[in-house]
């Protein structure tokens, strides 16, 4: 199949510009800047962003296989300025960097700005810039502070822009997009969802073979799509396991294996594995160790049933946002945190590794679960970490943190649901913080913990921006919390959105 090939150059933005191309129904292939491959199928191809400067030693280059090709060229930001540099332009640092919303004003006209308005708003993110052109390129576009903000050179079929026409805060981002790949690569857009199933239960097929696989249930969402999606490719040859590991929301444990075993009729074993969990927890405060062991204690527990049932892989519902905050794209890709089943995965394990929805965000994630039948109430669970509440309480786990956040967590779900509230939000939670609080209980002083109520809206879960939940509704959450659970006497309400926070509070 023809597609475009994106060029990993290290961006926490690489994947979307995939994803951006994908919605456009056009097929794309990421692939690292280092990786040698045969682009005799590509039909374009595009340089991404990165943290690196083009000027410090060693920065990475384009690749082997780049002078190659002959088909249209997209760089952005790192890509733009990479492809400045090796065709003879100069790029330096310069008094004004440029991050965030940014004024733009195109210059000349071009084919990937066709039918845009003169001014609009980027996102930018750079120090350096273009402080001289190369040869036989035109600056299409500069910002305020006189900036080249777009080039080109069409004898070379080159096109470089300094923002990001990936991400939403871009005005116009998805048209300067559709500009390129149908303007100027002539795309089809022949990809779907439909299409991505059909190859993925293909692939699993052909990977799993006439062996057995185990999968980590854990009731959300990612890992519910890879339990169906494996089951519609091997059926009972993939056992689920379920691990009670102390750490799942209230009535979780109860819940989950009624919901998947009875009504979905998966194969599903339960393990009782809280006492190990708590155990190996116990005294640690660090929210990168807390990942790292809970992730080596989910291996070794999957370790041993896939022994007990015969199972060589291990299926994982990692999706493609736990990849890039893990730092597991490319070695340039700067490390937000560990995700269990991506950066906390122990260096030496027994089990082969499947993650089928490993480049899928959560909206395709849910689009997927659509096609295979799964019901809404499970699609559209709001996101819980791999980890559990174990990233939820800030510092050390004990028995009665873990009692006191589910019992808020609860009542916080709840109300929303009973108000209309929880299908409005992406993902709501609450968090225990480590510090607690003076109050008065009656006539008498308390001193309990404080809770953190956490809610977002986004669409992939890259970005997200706090929900504005009615004051009346956090109200009532607060005055059932601090009135039912006991230890919890004070609560507050996170109003950061992503960046600068994660979602999660560890």
């Amino acid at each position: 199949m023809k597609k475009v090939v994106v060029v990993d150059y290290g961006s926490q933005y690489t994947q979307l510009i995939a994803r951006r191309l994908r919605e456009l129904k056009v097929y794309s292939e990421v692939v690292h800047h280092t990786e040698d491959i045969d682009p005799v199928d590509a039909i374009g191809v595009i340089l991404s962003g990165g943290p690196k400067s083009v000027t410090t030693e060693g920065a990475p280059d384009l690749p082997k296989w780049f002078y190659k090709i002959d088909v249209p060229v997209l760089g952005i930001c790192y890509g733009m300025q990479l492809l400045v540099k090796s065709f003879g332009g100069k790029v330096a640092k310069t008094e004004a960097a440029e991050y965030g919303r940014t004024e733009i004003k195109i210059l000349k006209p071009s084919l990937i700005l066709d039918t845009l308005p003169e001014n609009f708003i980027v996102w930018m993110s750079h120090g350096d810039s273009v402080i001289e052109s190369p040869c036989n390129f035109e600056v299409l576009v500069e910002t305020e502070n006189k900036i080249p903000a777009a080039l080109c050179s069409e004898d070379r079929r080159i096109w470089a822009l300094q923002f990001h026409p990936e991400v939403k805060h871009t005005e116009y981002g998805t048209k300067i997009i559709k500009n390129f790949l149908f303007n100027i690569c002539h795309a089809e857009q022949n990809w779907t969802m439909e299409r991505f199933l059909e190859d993925k239960i293909s692939e699993i097929q052909e990977t799993v073979r006439d062996n057995r696989a185990i999968l980590g249930l854990s009731g959300g969402v990612d890992s519910s799509v890879a339990a169906v999606l494996v089951h519609r490719a091997i059926g009972d040859r993939l056992t689920n396991i379920f691990v009670d590991h102390g750490l799942l929301r209230l009535s979780e444990a109860l819940e989950v294996p009624e919901v998947f075993r009875d009504k979905l009729g998966l194969n599903l074993d339960v393990v009782h594995a809280k006492e190990r969990f708590l155990r190996k927890l116990k005294g640690v405060t660090d929210p990168e160790e807390k990942r790292k062991i809970i992730g080596e204690e989910f291996i070794r527990v999957f370790e041993k049933e896939a022994k007990r049932v015969g199972g060589e892989f291990l299926v994982q519902g990692t999706i493609y946002s736990d990849v890039i905050e893990s730092a597991a794209s490319g070695k340039e890709t700067a490390k937000i945190k560990s995700h269990h089943n991506v950066g906390g995965l122990p260096e030496k394990m027994n089990l082969k590794i499947i993650e089928p929805l490993r480049n899928l965000f959560k909206d395709e994630v849910r689009k997927l679960g659509e096609l295979l039948g799964i019901p809404y109430e499970i699609l559209y669970r709001h996101p819980f970490p791999g980890p559990g509440l174990g990233i939820r309480i800030i510092g050390e786990i004990t028995e009665e943190k873990l009692q006191i956040l589910k019992e808020a967590d609860s009542i916080f779900i709840q109300v929303l649901k009973e108000k209309g509230w929880y299908e409005r939000t992406w993902q709501a939670f609450a968090v225990l913080l480590s510090s607690k609080s003076v109050g008065v209980v009656g006539d008498e002083r308390a001193y309990d913990y404080v809770i953190a109520l956490r809610a977002v809206n986004s669409v992939e879960g890259m970005t997200a921006d706090w929900s504005k939940i009615p004051h009346e509704i956090l109200d009532e959450v607060s005055r059932r919390i601090c009135n039912s659970v006991k230890g919890a006497g004070r609560v507050v309400y996170d109003i950061t959105s992503k960046p600068p926070a994660t979602i999660e509070w560890e």
